[in-house]
């Protein structure tokens, strides 16, 4: 037997032996939605709700419950390869991650303030409000929205005395509005229902807070109270996954149950909070999801999605004729439900990032709307014309131009459009309404295209009264007022087309006729040389294939 043949059989024998979970704290929960998406990490990740997740949750059951049946039948096709072996190794993993943790972790805001704050109650509000903002979105945009909000509202009290307009309005640009509602109500209830007191466990804040999914309330309590609890994000997720050399999508069930297993198996109980936040900080700056800095990663040595890379550039650069096929899990009965799917084998070209897989996203919906921007002259200067959405739904209680669903003629989209107008404005000037171009804008489910119009009042007696739910603001106003991205994408449309103004926006996504460029004179003489012989040439082909 060769040297290397000899190798790679001591390694499959010890990938076959057998291996102990660690700890009677291996608790694995049926999934489904946090309620956190943190509210769409969904899409990418578990589909939850709108609000509070990104992997998917017990559906009502607070965490830490006691072992459902099924999870028994699942335990029996998981090998121990994706488990850790003993104790010392849970330990080894801990240790290596918090020393690196405490060397090269971020400076952030809402980290000072939960090392600084005494009181448990302000603790946990920073820390809830910060992981609430950080549900799909960067960290570096959440840093300014969070240092706003904690300045205007630094207690539970005076989040909960705000009005939803001010939450609307300071939350705008962050997306998913549903979160700032959502935590707002929750400070209410705190306030009105819980005698200002945040609950202390992870359990009671899952049962007890509006919003709050299996992985918020672990995050708060783990770094607020020193719950020795695990938590599951995207970052903990793809974590988990390589050092387990999990390759299924971490959105199922069966991967998710294992998932949170491995988190409540490895969290440490003396920094509990300090291992979540470290666990995540790797996934964010290391264990990233396309070029991962494995050479700096603290747990390099216990990776086992590194092994395979290891094992797999062994295997191609020598000629192993006869030598055993070796494989890296061994399940007890049938296939394995946490390795690679056999649908999607290894790829050597990407290494690591083999794992995990994820499920293709269902592409969005795509729909079309129609809405104008209605400006009158002022006191103070040019007012435009802002209607309320409702108060449940897609940007729920934001501000909008005046807008309806499109229609398939431009006649008819121009009707419906100047009477949803009238409605709000009275009589208005019809020819007056122009088509200025188009703003595309994906939402989380929604991939939305707008047909800009615009509609100038001139000369005549501007509009002092509105019903409710509309209202006339200066263009400095609108600036700060509680709108989506879209709607500013559409006024920069607009400001566009203004006398001596062109504002086309590539980073926008918008369309609009100063935007396009006429080609020069020479290039027009080419063109049309060009198409006429295009033409010709065309006409001879299907001359001849007839």
């Amino acid at each position: 037997m060769t040297p290397l043949v000899s190798r790679l059989s001591r390694l499959w024998a010890i990938m076959r032996k057998p291996q102990a979970a660690v700890g009677s704290g291996h608790r694995k929960q049926a999934a489904s939605q946090e309620g956190r998406q943190k509210h769409a990490k969904n899409n990418s990740q578990a589909k939850p709700s709108a609000c509070d997740g990104m992997i998917p949750e017990c559906p009502g059951a607070p965490a830490g419950l006691a072992r459902q049946p099924e999870e028994v039948v699942l335990q029996a096709s998981v090998s121990s390869y994706h488990l850790f072996r003993d104790v010392a190794e849970v330990t080894a993993f801990r240790g290596s991650l918090l020393s690196w943790y405490d060397q090269e972790k971020r400076d952030l805001p809402w980290r000072r303030r939960a090392e600084d704050e005494m009181d448990l109650d302000r603790r946990a509000y920073a820390v809830w409000v910060s992981e609430v903002m950080l549900q799909q979105t960067q960290v570096a945009t959440v840093i300014n929205y969070y240092t706003r909000w904690m300045q205007k509202w630094p207690t539970l009290q005076d989040l909960a005395s705000a009005s939803l307009e001010e939450v609307n309005q300071l939350w705008a640009g962050l997306g998913y509005y549903c979160r700032g509602r959502r935590l707002q109500e929750g400070a209410r209830k705190v306030v009105e229902e819980l005698g200002g007191h945040m609950p202390r466990t992870a359990e009671t804040l899952q049962q007890l807070l509006p919003g709050v999914g299996r992985y918020t309330a672990g995050a708060i309590a783990s770094i607020a109270f020193g719950q020795a609890t695990g938590v599951v994000d995207g970052n903990v997720a793809r974590v988990l996954c390589r050092v387990r050399a999990i390759g299924a999508d971490p959105s199922s069930t069966v991967v998710s149950q294992q998932l949170w297993g491995l988190a409540q198996q490895l969290v440490d109980p003396a920094r509990p909070g300090d291992f979540n936040q470290a666990a995540m900080e790797l996934g964010a700056t290391v264990c990233t999801p396309q070029r991962p800095l494995c050479s700096q990663c603290p747990v390099e040595s216990l990776c086992r999605a590194r092994q395979r890379v290891e094992r797999e550039q062994l295997l191609a650069s020598r000629s192993l004729s006869g030598s055993p096929d070796v494989e890296e899990c061994a399940p007890n009965t049938g296939q394995c439900h946490l390795c690679l799917p056999s649908s999607e084998p290894w790829d050597q070209t990407l290494g690591v990032v083999n794992f995990p897989r994820k499920a293709s996203r269902k592409p969005p919906r795509e729909e079309s709307s129609a809405t104008c921007v209605l400006e009158q002259p002022g006191a103070l200067g040019a007012q435009i014309l802002l209607v309320q959405r409702p108060n449940s739904g897609l940007l729920a209680g934001l501000w909008e131009f005046p807008s309806v669903t499109w229609e398939p003629s431009e006649q008819l989209q121009r009707k419906a459009l100047l009477q949803e107008l009238q409605r709000w404005a009275g009589p208005l000037p019809a020819t007056h309404l122009r088509h200025l171009g188009e703003v595309v804008h994906t939402f989380s489910h929604i991939k939305l295209t707008y047909q800009v119009y615009g509609l100038a009042l001139e000369g005549q007696t501007p509009v002092t009264t509105v019903p409710p739910g509309a209202r006339w603001l200066t263009q400095e106003e609108f600036h700060t007022a509680a709108v989506s991205t879209a709607m500013k994408k559409v006024f920069r449309v607009y400001q566009g087309q203004q006398p001596g103004t062109c504002m086309g926006s590539k980073r926008s996504q918008v369309s609009s006729p100063c935007s396009r460029k006429k080609p020069r004179m020479g290039q027009q003489v080419l063109d049309n040389f060009f198409r006429s012989h295009i033409s010709t040439d065309a006409h001879s082909l299907n001359s001849a294939a007839q």
